[in-house]
């Protein structure tokens, strides 16, 4: 999903246009000669300086960051043939780290399922984690969220030649019926409330187990955030589809230390700017996008750092 040509456009943004500026955080300051252009009419680079004792300006003097992902979800955050993970999320990490100044091969991705997602950040295993972390008012106990920075909305996926489940409300009526989910999740939760026995909900630590228990009829049914879902569809040579409408509404966000705002403040910014720069859109179409039956998102107003 990631290409050459991605990477190269963006590096080229970032060379010729100022950062973000996250007033009261950082100052943009120019770099090179002391003329608005060089002998090749290109823009001067621009670098930012951060405020000393932020996280913004250790991990630019180190050059490097730690990025928490996950590696079993199509289209958002896969583990592909290259041993680096690929997808929406992984864009959107890299974007944030490049405004630091950090380039991909200086990111150490770690996988981050949903039941440590907190747990990494709290012990400093990783500076954030970007990983269809749905925003809620539990994990802000925890953590920070940045963003939200797209909106998805659950749905529940069956075989091809299933007809019995149309929706969420097809478990409250049938008992037998069993449905798949990820540990520690938001959409696990959920399903709760439409399930006529807890018995009937499977979890396990990763979605592409849900998918492989679908396909060898040890369940009825994987539910999850819609995005997620289609690319488990694209993935599975028509063994799969997606069924009802969405039940939920689920904001995505970058988690970060609990009480960082300065950190929440320049990812927000960081963002906005690379939606008014086409960095976002690019970094859809070229992951996310490319799933049949996606539509190109715009990036939410993001919630207040706190």
């Amino acid at each position: 999903m990631k290409t050459s040509t991605l990477r190269s456009t963006r590096r080229l943004r970032t060379a010729k246009v100022a950062a973000v500026v996250a007033v009261g955080v950082l100052a943009l300051t120019a770099c090179g000669g002391g003329s608005d252009s060089d002998d090749d009419g290109d823009a001067e680079a621009t670098q930012a300086t951060f405020e000393a004792g932020t996280t913004m300006e250790t991990l630019q003097k180190a050059g490097k960051i730690t990025i928490g992902t996950k590696f079993d979800q199509p289209g958002f955050g896969l583990k592909g043939l290259s041993g680096e993970p690929e997808g929406f999320d992984v864009e959107i990490a890299k974007i944030i780290a490049e405004g630091l100044g950090i380039d991909d091969d200086n990111i150490t991705w770690v996988e981050t399922p949903s039941a440590v997602r907190e747990t990494k950040i709290e012990d400093g295993e990783v500076s954030l984690v970007a990983a269809t972390y749905t925003i809620n008012d539990e994990r802000k106990k925890r953590i920070t969220f940045a963003g939200p920075y797209y909106e998805a909305g659950q749905q529940v996926m069956v075989r091809s030649d299933d007809s019995a489940i149309t929706g969420p409300e097809s478990f409250k009526t049938n008992a037998d019926l069993k449905v798949c989910s990820v540990a520690g999740s938001t959409p696990a939760d959920n399903i709760s409330s439409y399930l006529a026995s807890k018995s009937q909900l499977t979890t396990f630590d990763v979605y592409s187990k849900c998918a492989d228990a679908l396909r060898n009829k040890q369940v009825d049914a994987v539910t999850t955030d819609n995005v997620i879902l289609l690319g488990l569809v694209g993935d599975s040579d028509g063994a799969f589809k997606v069924v009802g409408d969405t039940f939920t509404k689920e904001p995505y966000g970058i988690g970060v230390k609990k009480g960082d705002t300065a950190f929440c403040q320049y990812i927000v910014d960081t963002l906005k700017k690379a939606s008014q720069d086409g960095d976002y859109e690019e970094a859809w179409t070229e992951t996310a996008g490319k799933v049949e039956g996606s539509t190109v998102p715009t990036l939410p107003t993001a919630d207040a750092c706190a």
